[in-house]
C-alpha cells in the first residue's frame, strides 16, 4: 500500500489530520513527575537542529569513500565520493574536502554515520522530512506535533519573553508547500507551542518590533481589540474549548514579545560585531540563521531550527550537477557550523546545548533506497559520464547517512557505526533510526522516551511505540 502512496495523498490526509487538531481536546500527562525527575539528569537546555535540506549526500560530506575524479566518458558505477578526503583534528577521522572548518571542532562533538532513514515506499523528501521532525509515519488520522513543539510543551520556555521554539529559513512557497507545512505544526497540543517563523535572519528583528510610529498605548489597544476579533472568529467556533484557548495564549505571547525591547535585542544582527557577522555571512542566509540561533541561545531560547529552506531540485536536493553544487553547499555550511560551535563554547554554552546536523536521508549515483529495500529509480542516470552536470549525487539512499552532533552532554570526539567502504556503502554496524534519534534528544532534555500526552482518552508518546530508548553510547 505504502509503494502506491503519492504527494497528494499525503496533502490530503495532513490536512484531514489538522483539521482534527483543532477538535482535540487538553492534552494531559500522567509524566510530570518523571520529567522533573528525568530533568535532574538532563545534559541539556537548549536545541539547535540545523536542517539540510532535501538529502545530503555522506559519501560527499562526512563519510567520504574512495575518491574517483571527474573523467569525460566514466562509468557512473565507478563514482562514490567525488571529493578527496582531508584529515579533521581527530585521529583516524576524515570528512570530505570542502568541510575543514567543521573537522577543525570535531573533537568536540560525535558523527554518526548510520543514519537510516525509514523505509517510507515511493520516496518523497517531504514524506522523509515529516517522519525525521515528528518521529511519526504519515498518513495519520491525528496531527503528530513537530519535535520543537513537544519539547516547548513539555519544558516550556528557558525564557518567557521569548518564543520556546523558533523556526529560521523555512520558507512555504514551494510547490510541495501543504506538504511541507504539515509537520510544522504544534498538532494537538495546541496553537501556543507552534513555531515562531523567520525566514530572513537579517531581517528577524523587524518580525519583532511594534509597527513604526505606534505608541504604546496604540498598540495595546489594538492588542485587546485583536483578542476579541479573534475570539468570534469562525475558527473559534469549531474548536475544542482548549484549541480555542491555546490560540488566544499564543497571541499573548506573541504581544509579550513585541512589548520587550530586551527580548528584541536578540533579534538584531546589527549589534553583532563586523567580524562575526561576516564569519557567518559566508552561508548566506543559512549561515545568518546560524547567527541569529546563537544569540537567540544566549538570549535563552529552548528549541531553534535553522534551514536553507526545502525546495525541489535545490540546495541540497541534488538530482544533477551533483558535485558543482556540492562544492557550494559546503562553502556555505562549512564556517557558521563551525563558528557556532565555538562561539556557544566561548560563553560557556555549549555543554549545554544540543547541536544536531541532519538531513532526510543520504544520497547515491546509483541506488535509490536501499539494498534491502529497493524502490522505483526517480532520475535516469546515463551510461557513461560525458560532462559535470551528471558527476554528483542522483539518487535518494536512505541505508546510511550522516548526522553531526555537538555539546549537550554528547561524546567529543567520537564516531559512532560503521559503513560499507565500496557500493552499496550501508550501515554494517550500528544502525540508528529516526525513534532512537529522537528518544536521545529527548534524553538529552531530560524527557524520558516514553512521555506521553492522553488525547481523547488514548496516549500519543513523543515516539511513536513509546519503547524506544536513547542510544546512551552517544553520551559521554
Amino acid at each position: 500500500m505504502k509503494n502506491n502512496f503519492k504527494r497528494r495523498d499525503f496533502i490530503s490526509s495532513a490536512s484531514s489530520a489538522t483539521l482534527g487538531a483543532l477538535a482535540a481536546g487538553y492534552p494531559h500527562t500522567p509524566a510530570a513527575a518523571k520529567i522533573r525527575e528525568n530533568s535532574l539528569n538532563s545534559t541539556a537546555d537548549t536545541v539547535i537542529v540545523l536542517w539540510m535540506a532535501g538529502g545530503m549526500a555522506s559519501t560527499d560530506t562526512f563519510d567520504p569513500k574512495r575518491y574517483v575524479p571527474y573523467e569525460k566518458g566514466m562509468d557512473p558505477n565507478r563514482v562514490l565520493s567525488t571529493f578527496p578526503a582531508v584529515d579533521t583534528v581527530v585521529d583516524g577521522l576524515k570528512f570530505t574536502e570542502g568541510l575543514e572548518k567543521i573537522g577543525q571542532v570535531m573533537d568536540r562533538g560525535t558523527l554518526i554515520k548510520t543514519y537510516n532513514a525509514a523505509d517510507l515506499g515511493f520516496i518523497l523528501h517531504s514524506r522523509h522530512q515529516y517522519h525525521w521532525h515528528t518521529a511519526y509515519e504519515p498518513p495519520l488520522t491525528v496531527a503528530a506535533p513537530h519535535i520543537g513543539s513537544w519539547v516547548s510543551r513539555t519544558l516550556g520556555p528557558l525564557n518567557p519573553d521569548l518564543p520556546a521554539f523558533i523556526d529560521i529559513g523555512q520558507t512555504f512557497d514551494s510547490g510541495e508547500k501543504e506538504s511541507l507545512k504539515a509537520f510544522h505544526t504544534s498538532g494537538f497540543l495546541g496553537s501556543e507551542y507552534a513555531p515562531f517563523f523567520l525566514v530572513e535572519p537579517d531581517q528577524a528583528v523587524e518580525a519583532v518590533k511594534p509597527p513604526e510610529g505606534m505608541s504604546d498605548a496604540r498598540f495595546a489597544k489594538r492588542y485587546k481589540e485583536y483578542k476579541k476579533l479573534l475570539a468570534n472568529s469562525p475558527i473559534q467556533q469549531h474548536g475544542s474549548e482548549y484549541q480555542k484557548e491555546s490560540l488566544l495564549k499564543s497571541i499573548d505571547n506573541a504581544h509579550r514579545l513585541l512589548s520587550s525591547p530586551k527580548a528584541r535585542k536578540a533579534f538584531d544582527l546589527s549589534l553583532e560585531s563586523k567580524e562575526s557577522y561576516e564569519t557567518y555571512k559566508v552561508g548566506g542566509r543559512f549561515g545568518l540563521g546560524c547567527l541569529l540561533a546563537k544569540r537567540l541561545t544566549e538570549a535563552g531560547a529552548r528549541f531553534i531550527e535553522v534551514t536553507h529552506g526545502y525546495y525541489p531540485f535545490k540546495y541540497w536536493d541534488t538530482h544533477d550537477n551533483g558535485h558543482t553544487r556540492m562544492r557550494e553547499l559546503k562553502a556555505m555550511i562549512d564556517a557558521p557550523i563551525a563558528q557556532l560551535v565555538l562561539d556557544l563554547e566561548k560563553s560557556n554554552l555549549l555543554d549545554r546545548t544540543l547541536i544536531v546536523v541532519a538531513s532526510e536521508f543520504s544520497r547515491d549515483m546509483m541506488m535509490e533506497g536501499k539494498p534491502e529495500k529497493r524502490v522505483k529509480d526517480q532520475v535516469n542516470v546515463p551510461t557513461r559520464i560525458d560532462g559535470l552536470q551528471h558527476y554528483g549525487m542522483h539518487r535518494h539512499f536512505t541505508g546510511a547517512g550522516s548526522v553531526l552532533l555537538f555539546g549537550g552532554g554528547i561524546k567529543k570526539g567520537f564516531v559512532y557505526g560503521e559503513t560499507a567502504d565500496e557500493r552499496p556503502c550501508t550501515t554494517i554496524k550500528d544502525p540508528i533510526n529516526t525513534q532512537q534519534l529522537h528518544s536521545t534528544i529527548y534524553r538529552a532534555l531530560g524527557i524520558p522516551h516514553d512521555h506521553h500526552y492522553n488525547v481523547e482518552q488514548r496516549p500519543f508518546y513523543v515516539t511513536p511505540d513509546g519503547v524506544t530508548e536513547p542510544v546512551m553510547d552517544l553520551f559521554g
